[in-house]
């Protein structure tokens, strides 16, 4: 069974293509159920690309590290970057009518909707995702 299993990769939106990989990877050898698998990389995705753009500043120099813990009842990934962190609290809904049209906040309500469960960590450069295995 895989626990601990890392993917660390540079802040280049063409690196964002390893996650489906890795997340099929880690499903074949957890046995995750498969339809949990959209769900899975589409909320990795939305946070690695936010640790890229938003966390990392597009630094090239700069890493975002992936993570994955299996357990019975499910799988937990961790994203984290290297940048100066946020506070999730401030990001806007962007379901609300006043930010409907503005930008900002989709990436963490997607994932927020696809996850089990979510914690942002360590200042918000740490997202911790949960999904059942159900």
């Amino acid at each position: 069974m895989i626990s601990g299993k890392e993917l660390k990769i540079e802040s280049k939106p063409e690196n964002i293509n390893q996650l489906e990989a890795y997340v099929q990877d880690v499903i074949n050898h957890i046995g995750v159920n498969s339809t949990k698998f959209a769900d899975i990389l589409i909320s990795l995705t939305e946070a690695v690309n936010n640790a890229m753009i938003h966390g990392n500043k597009n630094n090239v120099q700069k890493h975002v590290l992936i993570k994955c813990k299996a357990q019975k009842t499910g799988i937990y990934f961790s994203v984290k970057d290297e940048g100066d962190g946020f506070d999730p609290r401030a990001v806007p809904d962007p379901t609300d009518l006043d930010h409907i049209e503005c930008c900002g906040g989709r990436g963490v309500h997607i994932m927020t909707q696809l996850a089990d469960s979510i914690k942002f960590r360590d200042n918000g450069t740490r997202v911790e995702m949960f999904f059942d295995n159900k």
